[in-house]
């Protein structure tokens, strides 16, 4: 019941390493090593380099992107869908202000809701019930201004459910984000006016009250309201 170190071994040399005499020399022809290279895929590390220089994406958005190659490829479906449907025909092999837009877009709903909806079902990006074209017609939504980023999201469940395309789901359930400038205007009037501490407390000084006067006009337009033009209007008629 006793264990004793006999000796250490610290160096390879301890081993007794020593090259086997009966292995020849190996000699691979160029030619060879040229058609394995032409025939494998495009490797992580390649495909991690090519998005950042082709998408202008991060090495963060990369790295969760091409983890997977099935998710790596719908996003690049995806991506490439965008860009057709927003005129840019030939994606091109460096990334430009526009590309870059689209693909930071698109990489944001693949890895968040997209891979959200996956890991729930346990499926991969393959099986995935919802194409990368009909993800990029979403999307395309959200940069026209047709949807809010908030009602997107409501839209994707209902396309994953299988109820339609985008387009569909947006007429049939009236979600049209309201962009119209008198309508807005006659929205921030009436939450300014049912909102008065809200409003004395912003021209205090206190910025946590502009944000609940945006929160009260999103609500007043049920969510509908375009964002952006809604903080415009409200910022401008509390400061005038």
């Amino acid at each position: 019941d006793e264990t004793r170190s006999m000796r250490s071994k610290e160096d390879a040399m301890d081993y007794r390493y020593f090259p086997d005499p009966d292995l020849l020399p190996l000699a691979i022809p160029a030619e060879m090593i040229a058609s394995i290279k032409a025939a494998m895929p495009e490797l992580p590390q390649a495909m991690r380099e090519r998005f950042v220089a082709q998408y202008g994406l991060s090495k963060y958005d990369v790295a969760a992107l091409t983890a997977d190659k099935a998710l790596a490829t719908y996003f690049e479906a995806a991506a490439n869908a965008g860009a057709e449907l927003g005129g840019n025909i030939a994606v091109k092999s460096t990334a430009t202000a526009e590309l870059s837009v689209k693909a930071k877009l698109t990489a944001n709903w693949v890895i968040g809701e997209l891979s959200g909806r996956l890991n729930e079902g346990e499926l991969g990006a393959n099986a995935a019930p919802l194409s990368p074209f009909a993800l990029a017609g979403l999307l395309e939504r959200i940069e026209d201004g047709t949807i809010s980023g908030k009602i997107a999201k409501d839209v994707f469940a209902a396309m994953w459910q299988g109820e339609g395309s985008a387009d569909e789901i947006i007429e049939a359930k009236g979600l049209k984000q309201i962009s119209d400038s008198g309508a807005l205007e006659k929205i921030v009037d009436e939450v300014l006016a049912a909102n008065p501490k809200s409003v004395e407390e912003f021209r205090a000084g206190k910025e946590k009250a502009f944000n609940a006067l945006v929160g009260q006009a999103m609500k007043a337009s049920k969510g509908k309201a375009n964002p952006a033009q809604i903080n415009q209007i409200l910022r401008r008629k509390l400061t005038a």
